[in-house]
């Protein structure tokens, strides 16, 4: 097995360097924008070269791994090693100079998360996990809230990007769980709710359709602070609640109760 610790040492440094690269892109404001599965799921070309920049690096330290990139196609070299990128998590935001956007990498040994990073350039954090050691801000250990009740939670969530055309858009449970909770915020960056649950700014989390990019490494850094992720899928779309175990059973109950 590869040395974890300094996987996580590399993948901070390229998620620092990325993220530095594109704030200093949305400062010129100068870059081509695109569509891919709706008029809502942008990319951009800062998405491309922020992959470009990130697959360069693997394949520099750990040519022989595969890597899952949200912009690219699998690259499979038959390694027990994967590694899982979300080069520019919230491209709608950063579009729209809305200051909440991430660099996400995680690395996978066979089918299991095993260290994860994310970094939000325009709060200059970074945050790290690796499988069994805890999570960690800047090197100090972080925790989610253990909240244990909604009445006494904020709460996020997100929308599909299918939401106009299809009926699994969210707001039935969201009408529900808005009435249950002391708040509710909807960021545009799945990373950065899952890293907002991790450190607990943010008591829990739910979205649907969510890709294992949006949240490999963030799950991990959920379960290393103490939290729970549940994974499911309703009506064959996938389905990801986290929190403390409290929140994850309320919500899971409000929204299985309504779909199935």
């Amino acid at each position: 097995m590869i040395n974890l610790t300094d996987a996580a040492v590399l993948a901070k440094e390229w998620a620092l360097n990325v993220g530095k690269m594109q704030k200093k892109k949305l400062e010129k404001s100068s870059f081509k924008i695109n569509t891919k599965s709706t008029l809502t799921d942008l990319v951009t070309e800062i998405d491309l070269l922020s992959e470009d920049m990130i697959r360069a690096k693997i394949d520099k330290n750990y040519p022989e791994h595969n890597i899952l990139g949200e912009e690219s196609d699998f690259k499979d070299n038959n390694s027990k090693y994967t590694w899982v990128i979300d080069p520019l998590d919230g491209t709608n935001n950063y579009t729209s100079s809305y200051p909440i956007y991430c660099v996400s990498i995680a690395l996978k040994y066979e089918k299991e998360v095993v260290m994860g990073v994310i970094y939000i350039p325009e709060l200059d954090e970074i945050y790290s996990a690796i499988k069994g050691k805890g999570s960690y801000k800047s090197g100090t250990a972080i925790n989610i809230s253990n909240k244990k009740t909604l009445n006494s939670s904020l709460v996020a969530t997100g929308f599909p990007y299918d939401k106009k055309e299809s009926d699994l858009d969210n707001l039935a449970p969201l009408n529900k769980i808005l009435k249950e909770v002391r708040g509710l915020r909807r960021s545009g960056s799945a990373a950065f709710d899952l890293i907002s649950v991790a450190c607990g700014r943010i008591d829990a989390f739910w979205e649907f359709k969510l890709k294992e990019w949006d949240y490999a490494a963030g799950e991990l850094l959920i379960e290393e602070a103490g939290g729970e992720v549940y994974k499911t899928e309703i009506e064959g779309a996938p389905l990801l609640i986290a929190g403390s175990p409290e929140l994850v059973a309320e919500l899971r109950e409000i929204i299985e109760t309504i779909y199935l």
